[in-house]
Order: structure tokens, then sequence, then C-alpha cells
């Protein structure tokens, strides 16, 4: 009997994505766990697996598509000496039809796991207003029609499961005319004839998305403070040359590594950090989970290091090159990259002076750390040369105030300055 694939959901939030290539072609052997084909998501790119064992009888939908909506079919697996479908067997269906299995939106951020999600309650999202603009799930066709006809899918009420927009609802509000118009953008400039455009990738589009509500619907502000490193940098010189050459218990820590785990420590001791937004709600987070910014070849991601003020700085090294280099291949799970409840974003290696890092929705503070350069300082009546970088934490208003932030960068300071505690 003949059996549809279909365009999987590799993460909670996916509910379209790009079929990068197939790695099997029509006709081929399939078996359980053969890698068939390659997704991209908005953060990376994940492979496909056959579930089930027998003929790869038709691809349905080409590599290099954009667009593909979740639970969309795209291929057809047949058994030997089966005839192959012309079409998928829901093919009767649009294409842009209301996928069956798109994940519940989450009341709470998805990261918050045991009572403190369970405890959250969360009023209906309703169309028209801010909150609704950044959750807008419809179907690649619903938009284009949307698109098209000049309507704000902000005001279209969805009737697919989870409040997704599909043709129906765009046609039906086109034909009452009860969705206002979207505002039509300006002009763009002239564009030079020796410039060149590349089209965005699934992931910078996302990117630029978030960032953008993000810094429009946040109301950051900013607490910096001067942090002397001579202590750590002492402390890391020795951690290293007590480690084993080589072997299991080899390790080479980088002052990143220390950072993460003296954030991880101030957040332990200022749980009231540890938090998010969440509708006239604030999440408390169980566990100190750190996300790192990592630059990659179209963007950056934020693999995890969870729990990391219960993690050995060796622990926390070995984990972070071991997130980075498969973040820089595109091999992170989901899990490894979503969720967490504070943000690091590390440029000292650029020999940035200062900066301000946007907040990564829904966490509440990002933690924004330039390079550590020799710097005269007062000691006692006198002067004398220690090794300062300048931190900054861009914090979410909302659920942290001035006061708490300063307290926090007070204490983080004093941890970097007195280092003891990240062995201990």
């Amino acid at each position: 009997m003949a059996i549809d694939i279909l365009m999987p959901a590799l993460s909670p939030t996916m509910t379209e994505g790009k079929l990068l290539r197939w790695l099997k072609a029509e006709g081929d052997k399939l078996f359980s766990g053969d890698v068939i084909a390659e997704i991209e998501t908005d953060k990376a790119t994940m492979e496909v697996e056959a579930v089930e064992e027998g003929l790869l009888g038709r691809i349905l939908v080409e590599a290099g598509t954009e667009g593909v909506a979740v639970n969309t079919p795209i291929a057809i697996l047949v058994e030997e000496g089966e005839a192959v479908p012309d079409m998928a067997s829901g093919s009767a269906i649009p294409k842009d039809a209301v996928p069956k299995n798109i994940p519940a939106l989450p009341e709470v951020p998805a990261a918050v796991t045991g009572t403190a999600a369970s405890s959250q309650k969360t009023e209906p999202v309703k169309p028209g207003t801010a909150l609704a603009a950044s959750r807008i799930i419809a179907s690649p066709l619903a938009k284009r029609i949307a698109k098209d006809a000049g309507i704000d899918l902000i005001m279209v009420k969805g009737s697919g499961p989870n409040g997704r927009i599909v043709k129906h609802d765009v046609e039906a509000a086109k034909a009452k005319g009860t969705a206002k118009p979207s505002a039509q953008p300006s002009a763009p400039a002239a564009i030079s004839p020796e410039a060149i455009t590349i089209p965005m990738s699934s992931m910078r589009k996302v990117i630029a998305r978030r960032l953008t509500e993000a810094k429009t619907t946040i109301p950051h502000f900013y607490v910096a403070v001067d942090v002397q490193l001579d202590a750590l940098l002492a402390l890391r010189s020795q951690l290293n040359a007590a480690s084993p050459a080589e072997g299991a218990d080899a390790f080479k820590l980088s002052v990143n590594d220390m950072l993460i785990k003296a954030a991880a420590v101030t957040l332990r001791r200022i749980p009231d950090m540890n938090v998010s937004y969440a509708q006239d709600a604030i999440v408390h987070y169980p566990g100190v989970d750190i996300s790192v910014a990592v630059s990659i070849p179209d963007g950056l991601i934020t693999p995890i290091v969870r729990d990391a003020d219960k993690k050995s700085l060796r622990e926390i090294s070995n984990e972070m090159k071991d997130l980075v280099s498969r973040a820089r291949a595109g091999k992170l799970k989901p899990e490894e990259f979503q969720g967490g409840s504070f943000s690091i974003s590390n440029m000292g290696m650029f020999g940035i002076s200062e900066f301000s890092a946007i907040i990564n929705p829904p966490q509440a503070g990002i933690l924004a750390i330039a390079s550590g350069e020799k710097r005269p300082v007062v000691k006692g009546d006198g002067l004398a040369i220690a090794t300062v970088m300048t931190a900054t934490i861009s914090v979410d208003h909302r659920v942290v105030d001035g006061a708490l932030a300063a307290q926090w960068m007070s204490v983080f300071r004093s941890v970097v300055e007195s280092p003891i505690s990240l062995v201990v």
C-alpha cells in the first residue's frame, strides 16, 4: 500500500521549511532510518529519515522548493512490485490544506518545564493585537492570496488548528471586507546597476523578523560595568597547566567558558533575572540554561549549555567545543538550540571595546562581553595597570527593573574578580 512521506515538523515552532535536497532518487530502496532528504528550517539544516521500508516511488516536491508546509506530502513510498500512484493519497486536498499535526502554540515559552510552565495561564490571542502579529500562522497559499488582495493577516481569524489561516479564511475576509488593507510599503530606494541582490536564506529571514520583533516590542534598557580579569586569567592559566596532555580528561579552558560559568553562578544567586515575560505573567525558569551566540556562515545560532551552574569548567569547555563544531556544520538538534533562559554574546576576540546586544525572545536578558584590555585603574591611593573588560547587560524592563539588573551586574563582577567560586 502506498504511503505518503510528509514534510516533518522538525521543531516546535516550524510551520514550513525548504526542501534543500534529496539524498535518494525515485526507485531507490529505503530502509527504516535511511536519510532521504535534507530540510532547511529557520535555524539549521536537518536530515529526514525514512520511517518505513519500501521503494521511493515518486518525488512530489523538487529539491530547492521553499515554503513547503508541515505535513504536506513530499514523496510517495510503495512496496516492491506495487504501482506508483500519480499523486499522494491526500492530493485531492489543496496543497495549502490544514496540517493535521502542527504543534500547539505554547502558553508559555517552550523552554519552561515542570511546575513553572503548568502554573501559567494564557488568554487566547485575539486578531488585531500586537501579540497576534508575532504569532500569525498561515499557509503559503493564504499568504499569497492575502498579499495580492492587500489583506492584513493580523485581522483574519484562522479556522484551522491553533488558529492557522487557510485559503478559505482569506477569501471569506476578502468577500466580507472585514480585513483592513495592509499598509503599502514605501517605494524602495533606487538600486545601482552594479549592485548584487542576493535572496535571503530561511535563517536570515527569521533572524531579520525575530530581531525586529525583539527591538520593537521589548522595552530594552542597558547596564554596563568594567570588570577586572587578572584573577580569572591567572586561574585559567593554572587550570590549563594542570590539564592532562591528552586523553578523556584533557581540556583547554577559554575565557568564554569561564564567563559562561560566571553568568550561570550569578543567575543562581539572583534567580529573579532567570525569567521571561509571558502575557501578564513572569515565568521563572527552574534551570540555568545559557544560550551562547555562535557565528555561522549564514547568520548566528544560540546553542545551549543546560544547567551550566551545575557543570564544571571542564564540562562546559568540552560541551561548548562540541556544540560550536556541530552548529557550524548545521548538525545541531532542535533541543540543543531552542529554549534557554539567558544569553551571552562575546565579541571580545574581535577587539571590541563595548557593545549592546538585542534580547533573544522570550528571555529577559543577554550579556554582551567585550574584549579585555590593559587599562589604568585606581588601587588604594595609586594608579595601577589591570586587564579590564566592559560587560553590558540588555534587560527586558517588563519583568526586570533597574535595581535588579544593577545588582546582577555587581554580583557578576564580584564572581569574575574573585573566581574561586567557579571551581568549588
